[in-house]
Parts: C-alpha cells; sequence; structure tokens
C-alpha cells in the first residue's frame, strides 16, 4: 500500500476555495482521506500558515485562533506556522513557503511517503516538486479551476481538480 503525505498551503487553498467554491469550512482530515483514493494510506496531513496579528485584527485573530485550535485537534495533522511582516505597509507571509519545501523534501529523504499531494497553486514549489521527484517519489498536483500553475502542471505526475463534488463531503456544515 502506498504511503500518502499531504502538504496544504493554506493561504492558497483559502483563497482559492474562496473563489471557486464560495465556502471555506472544511474538514482537513476528510479531504486529505478523499485525495488519497483506495488503496493508500494517508501518513500525515501538514497544513500551512502564518497567524495574523492580534493587534491589527483582534476579532480575525480569535476566529483564526480557533480554527487553528480546530486544526490541532484533527487526527494525522501537523500545523506549522510561520509569520506575517509588514513592509513598507504591506503585510507578507514569511516562512511558510520554506516550511512546506524543506518539509516536502526532508520526508521523501527519509522515506516517509511514497507520494506526496500538494494543495497549492504557487509554482515557486516546482523546483522541490522536481527534487522530490529525483528521490523516487510521486507528486501531484490538487488545484481549483481557476488559478492553476502551469509550472506545477508540467511538473507533476498528476494532478487533481478540487471541484464542488469533491470537497462536498469535506465540509464540515
Amino acid at each position: 500500500m502506498k504511503r500518502v503525505c499531504v502538504f496544504v498551503d493554506g493561504s492558497n487553498f483559502y483563497h482559492g476555495i474562496k473563489h471557486n467554491i464560495g465556502k471555506t469550512n472544511v474538514d482537513f482530515n476528510k479531504l486529505s482521506l478523499s485525495l488519497c483514493t483506495t488503496g493508500r494510506e494517508l501518513v500525515r496531513t501538514y497544513y500551512y500558515n502564518a497567524p495574523v496579528n492580534q493587534e491589527d485584527d483582534p476579532e480575525l485573530y480569535k476566529s483564526q485562533q480557533r480554527f487553528f485550535d480546530g486544526l490541532k485537534r484533527m487526527p494525522d495533522l501537523q500545523l506549522r506556522l510561520g509569520r506575517l511582516e509588514k513592509r513598507n505597509g504591506v503585510v507578507k507571509e514569511k516562512g511558510v513557503d520554506i516550511y512546506l519545501a524543506v518539509d516536502m523534501l526532508r520526508y521523501a529523504y527519509n522515506n516517509i511517503y511514497d507520494d506526496a499531494i500538494l494543495v497549492s497553486s504557487d509554482g515557486d514549489f516546482s523546483e522541490v516538486v522536481n527534487a522530490v521527484k529525483e528521490l523516487g517519489r510521486h507528486v501531484e498536483y490538487a488545484h481549483f479551476a481557476s488559478g492553476i500553475s502551469k509550472h506545477l502542471m508540467d511538473c507533476c505526475d498528476r494532478h487533481i481538480l478540487l471541484t464542488r463534488e469533491l470537497l462536498s463531503p469535506c465540509f464540515t456544515y
């Protein structure tokens, strides 16, 4: 049985699902299990994001913390948090992409999984995908209908279209 790890770029996923589906309340354990398909074993889901600054938006901070607390209670899910930094008045995520890339490569190198499923449309991940494939692993690209990364489409072994039909059993309400 093939072992699968799912790597979710949280902010990218949130904006994609909000734009394409309109609902954002996803049970990530159910999502990961549905992406694994028959005959494969989910090893773990890794979810990457950055917490908003409590002082900048206390209500959004509280809401996000409740969401993160829910993720922490999910089976076989590891929450990995970067940070938000303000530069010239613009807030940017820092550390999130590098955590995802390093984890994806580290776990491939350490033989933790056979197949990786990358849930992101950030084409910057194409180089880590190629490095993971050089280690003999397969990488699948899960994406929405809009915002597709040509770089990831070209380098991943397979792609999974995240449709309302595929996601509907994963919604929490």
